[in-house]
C-alpha cells in the first residue's frame, strides 16, 4: 500500500495527546517544544495506538502505525499508508475523543469482571520475584487480611512453573496447587496466573512445538531465539490458529484443573518481534502484539502490560513498571500516564504496583523504602479504576504508614460501586474512566494540568505528589466542590488546601 506523509498547522494554542501511554509525562505535545514518536515496532513497553487528539476537536487514526513530530508550528505525521484519517471530530478533547473511538474502536458493550474495580488486586512479584512457592502464596494471602487489607485478586506471578512454555504448576514448589487455589477461594481471593508466550529452548515442550511448526522462525529456517528479561527463549507463533488453539488448551486446563480463574499475559511487545519473521501469517510486529492482546478477550480476569491498538475492549490495562521514585520514572508518571491510556482507548487502567513495581529496586544493595512515598503512591492508586499492591506494606512499613495503606485500599473499596458504574458506561461508551481535566471542561486552559484527575464526571482527585509536601495547591473546575474533610470549594478557582500524609484530598462535585 503506498506510503504517504502528512502535515497539519498547529492551531493557536492546540496541543495533542496519543501514540504511546509511556509518553503520558509529555503530553500535551504542543508547538513549543519538539517532540518525535515512531509507533512502529516501538512502544515504550507499554500501550500504543495509532491515534492522535487534539484539544480543537481534531485527530489522526491510521489502520497502521505511523511515525509522527511535531516542530515549527507543524504536527507532521509519516510512513503512513491510505488507510489515515485526520478529521475534526467536533470543538473539543473530548468530541475529537469520542468521533475517533465510535468509528474506528467502538466498544463491544462488555467490560472485564467488575471485581477488578471493587476490591484491590495483589501481585506476588515484588513479594517472591522468582521463588514464589505454594506455602509463601497461602502466606501472603493470609497476611493480607490479617494485616487489615480486603481480599481481592491474586495474581501469581512468573516462575511458578518448570519452564516457559510448560503451562503446569512445577510439583517441588506447589504441591497441590488444586487445594491451594481452593483455600485462595475460601479466604476469597479471586486467583489469576502469569504466563507469556515465550517458550524455554531445549524444553520437551519447545521440541514439541518445533516439530509442530509452531514457533516464529528466522530466515534461516530455524525457530527464533530472542533475549528478553528473562534470558533467551523461542516464541510462540499465534499467527497460526493450532498454536493459538495449543496455547488457549493449556490455559483452559489450567482453569479447569485447578480452578484458576484468569491471567497476566505478559510480554508481547513489538519490541520482541522483528519485519523479518517467518510466521504462518505474514505480519508486522505491532501486530504481533495485537494478535496476543486478543487472547484476552477469551478471559473475563485477564491483565496486560503491553498492547497495540484493542481500544474499546474489556481487557485490563496496567502501567509499566515504575521506579520507587517521586520523579517522572516513578509516582509523578502514574497520573500523566494513565490520563494517556484513557485518550487512547484502554479505559480499564491499573496504575503499577504501590510503591513500585520495578524489579531493579530488589536487588540494588543500597535500596532502602520511603515510607512516605510508599504511602503516597497508594493514595494516588486508591482512586484509579484500579488499585494493585505487591510489597507488603506490612512488611517494610511502620505500624503507622502501613495503616495508612490500608486506608487507602478501604477507600478504593468503598468507591467500588460507582468505579463499576463507570466501568460499565465506559464499556458502553468507550470513555475514559479515569478523565482529563480538559477533557471535561474544555476551554478552561486546564491542558497543562498533569497531577490531578476526575474520576469519571463527579469526584475530582488531587494526590500529594511531592517529598515532604502537607500541602497543595488544586485547580478546581466550575461548580460546588465538597472535600473528603468536609469544606465546601466553589469553582472555578485555584487554592492551596492542607493535605497532611493521612489526607488524600479528594472531592465531590455536588
Amino acid at each position: 500500500m503506498k506510503q504517504r506523509d502528512m502535515v497539519l498547522d498547529i492551531l493557536p494554542d492546540e496541543v495533542w495527546w496519543g501514540g504511546v501511554v509511556n509518553d503520558g509525562i509529555h503530553m500535551p505535545f504542543s508547538s513549543e517544544g519538539e517532540v518525535k514518536r515512531d509507533l512502529n515496532g516501538h512502544l515504550a513497553y507499554n500501550q500504543g495506538s495509532p491515534l492522535l487528539l487534539s484539544n480543537k476537536g481534531r485527530y489522526v487514526w491510521s489502520e497502521e502505525p505511523f511515525s509522527f513530530e511535531i516542530m515549527n508550528g507543524q504536527l507532521k505525521v509519516s510512513g503512513m499508508t491510505e488507510s489515515i484519517y485526520a478529521d475534526r471530530g467536533g470543538e473539543n478533547l473530548r468530541e475529537a475523543f469520542l468521533q475517533a473511538s465510535q468509528t474506528f474502536f467502538p466498544s463491544n458493550g462488555a467490560t472485564p469482571d467488575k471485581r477488578f474495580f471493587n476490591v484491590p488486586q495483589y501481585n506476588t512479584w515484588m513479594e517472591m520475584s522468582y521463588d514464589c512457592t505454594q506455602q509463601k502464596v497461602i502466606d501472603y494471602a493470609e497476611a493480607i487480611l490479617a494485616n487489615g487489607l480486603p481480599p481481592g485478586l491474586l495474581m501469581i506471578d512468573d516462575n511458578w512453573h518448570e519452564d516457559y512454555g510448560t503451562l503446569d504448576f512445577d510439583r517441588k514448589r506447589f504441591q497441590d496447587p488444586k487445594k491451594m487455589v481452593e483455600h485462595l477461594h475460601g479466604l476469597g481471593f479471586t486467583v489469576m496466573l502469569w504466563v507469556c508466550p515465550f517458550i524455554s529452548p531445549d524444553s520437551s515442550v519447545y521440541r514439541a512445538l518445533q516439530r509442530k511448526g509452531y514457533l516464529i522462525r528466522g530466515a534461516n529456517g530455524r525457530p527464533a531465539i530472542r533475549e528478553w528479561w528473562n534470558g533467551f527463549s523461542a516464541v510462540l507463533d499465534l499467527t497460526h490458529p493450532e498454536a493459538e488453539q495449543w496455547f488457549r488448551g493449556q490455559l483452559d486446563n489450567l482453569m479447569q484443573s485447578y480452578g484458576i480463574d484468569g491471567f497476566k499475559l505478559d510480554a508481547g511487545d513489538p519490541e520482541y518481534y522483528t519485519r523479518d519473521d517467518v510466521t504462518h501469517k505474514p505480519t508486522t510486529p505491532n501486530e504481533q502484539s495485537e494478535i496476543w492482546a486478543r487472547l484476552g478477550l477469551h478471559y473475563r480476569y485477564n491483565e496486560y502490560r503491553a498492547c497495540w491498538k484493542m481500544g474499546g475492549q474489556p481487557l485490563v490495562q496496567r502501567l509499566s513498571d515504575k521506579n520507587h521514585s517521586w520523579g517522572l520514572d516513578g509516582l509523578r508518571s502514574l497520573i500523566p500516564n494513565g490520563l494517556a491510556q484513557g485518550l487512547l482507548g484502554f479505559a480499564f487502567n491499573c496504575p503499577d504496583m504501590v510503591g513500585g513495581g520495578q524489579y531493579e529496586d530488589l536487588v540494588r544493595p543500597d535500596f532502602k523504602v520511603d515510607q512516605e512515598l510508599f504511602v503516597r503512591y497508594a493514595q494516588c492508586a486508591a482512586l484509579f479504576p484500579m488499585m494493585q499492591f505487591s510489597t507488603a506494606p506490612w512488611r517494610v512499613l511502620d505500624q503507622e504508614h502501613a495503616a495508612l495503606c490500608i486506608q487507602a485500599a478501604k477507600l478504593h473499596v468503598e468507591m467500588g460501586e460507582y468505579i463499576e458504574e463507570l466501568a460499565v458506561q465506559a464499556g458502553m461508551t468507550g470513555e475514559p474512566v479515569m478523565r482529563h481535566l480538559a477533557y471535561m471542561y474544555p476551554d478552561m486552559g486546564y491542558e497543562s494540568v498533569m497531577d490531578e484527575f476526575l474520576l469519571g464526571d463527579r469526584i475530582l482527585v488531587a494526590p500529594v505528589l511531592s517529598q515532604g509536601a502537607a500541602r497543595r495547591i488544586i485547580v478546581f473546575p466550575p461548580g460546588e466542590w465538597v472535600g473528603d474533610d468536609g469544606s465546601v470549594i466553589m469553582g472555578p478557582c485555584e487554592q492551596e488546601v492542607e493535605a497532611p500524609l493521612e489526607r488524600l484530598p479528594w472531592y465531590r462535585k455536588k
